[in-house]
């Protein structure tokens, strides 16, 4: 399917280490995957998207090995599926290789509203029950 995703969601105490989320951007580039940190404070939160399954594993496989405290995969690696109509992300949101980093998790969850990805964002987190 054209503009197939896969993506998944981790939660940590915190993201502070330059050297940690630097290692994170090299494997983003490495794996031809985009993500996304709310870093700086607690709690940590990091969204990772890849149009190519085993590269969105290999890039949560590296988050583990940095061993963040309070490590949790809050949803696992699936087939990302948007709210919005057919299914699709959303045409500017292509860039692969690259990580973004914002403040806060207001600043995150408008990320995720913006993709299509509110309701599956609210329930990873546990915001909300299924």
């Amino acid at each position: 399917m054209p503009g197939a995703a896969y993506h998944a969601l981790i939660r940590t105490h915190h993201i502070t280490s330059r050297k940690k989320i630097a290692r994170l951007k090299a494997a983003a580039k490495q794996y031809q995957c985009y993500a996304l940190l709310r870093s700086g404070g607690i709690p940590g939160v990091m969204y990772v998207r890849g149009s190519e399954r085993s590269n969105v594993q290999k890039w949560v496989d590296t988050v583990h090995d940095l061993r963040y405290k309070d490590y949790q995969l809050a949803a696992p690696v699936h087939a990302a599926l948007s709210e919005f109509q057919g299914g699709g992300l959303p045409q500017d949101d292509t860039k692969v290789g690259y990580l973004e980093e914002v403040a806060t998790v207001k600043e995150m969850a408008t990320h995720m509203e913006a993709r299509g990805l509110q309701s599956w964002w609210r329930i990873a987190m546990g915001f909300i029950q299924e």
